[in-house]
């Protein structure tokens, strides 16, 4: 039976091209997220690396990429004494030209997290890895939207999917195209911030696809074999209003 009632309509939600990207303020960003080594980046920094070291045993070094790798080093560092070439992809300008410095020569902000993928100096001092990224490092300018399948060993992609639009059918296609990126039986290791609804740097308003244990496991599933997601609990405080804590998935690309 018709109506003669306003008609609510759904709000469409905001996607990736609709956003200032080349304006990301990735030095802010950094000093506020990275400035010091957090609880739970810490946890999944383990979680991390434990996965990475015991995927790559007894197999020689490929190629690694970090997707959207942005002002966070750490999951590059991961996969730093397991590959022979790391390419760090980005798609803003300028992330790109931060992590062109950062790559070329490391800053100390980053030996607390070398510490913890590399205790008792077991893949050498914060020294040998300043070396080894700065000679294995290529940053890569490109959308994850781009990728090429199929091109790399092992990856990362951590906190990008849902934090590039607030369209899920976007973020299901970010993580698509980045495990698909991967060759067959390739360890990835991806993390995802719970139920965000977006973040804002230096002034500037982000987006994001609120997500949770259940969309992250359904969009991987497919994808992976050997896959493990689980919850981290946000520690000591939270970052920034508008999350309820961190998800971490490793897995292999089918």
């Amino acid at each position: 039976m018709p109506t003669n009632g306003p008609q609510l309509k759904t709000p469409v939600p905001a996607r990736n091209a609709q956003f200032p990207w080349n304006e990301f303020a990735a030095v802010d960003y950094c000093d506020h997220n990275y400035l010091d080594l957090r609880d739970d980046d810490k946890e999944i920094l383990e979680l991390v690396a434990a996965w990475f070291a015991q995927a790559a045993a007894g197999r020689p070094a490929g190629d690694a990429i970090d997707v959207g790798a942005g002002p966070n080093l750490y999951p590059s560092l991961a996969m730093l004494p397991h590959s022979r070439t790391l390419t760090l992809r980005e798609y803003s300008t300028s992330n790109v030209e931060f992590l062109r410095k950062q790559s070329a020569e490391l800053p100390e902000r980053w030996e607390p997290f070398w510490d913890v993928v590399s205790p008792g100096g077991r893949h050498g001092g914060f020294a040998e890895a300043r070396e080894l990224l700065a000679e294995r490092a290529r940053v890569e300018q490109g959308s994850i939207f781009d990728l090429p399948p199929s091109r790399w060993d092992m990856g990362a992609m951590f906190f990008v999917a849902e934090s590039i639009s607030q369209d899920p059918v976007e973020f299901e296609s970010a993580v698509g195209h980045f495990v698909r990126a991967l060759r067959p039986g390739s360890p990835y290791a991806a993390a995802f911030m719970e139920q965000s609804d977006g973040y804002e740097v230096a002034g500037v308003r982000f987006p994001a696809t609120p997500v949770g244990l259940r969309e992250v496991q359904y969009c991987l599933s497919a994808l992976s074999t050997d896959l493990k997601v689980q919850r981290v609990e946000m520690r000591p405080a939270p970052l920034r209003p508008g999350y309820t804590g961190m998800i971490v998935a490793v897995g292999r690309a089918r």
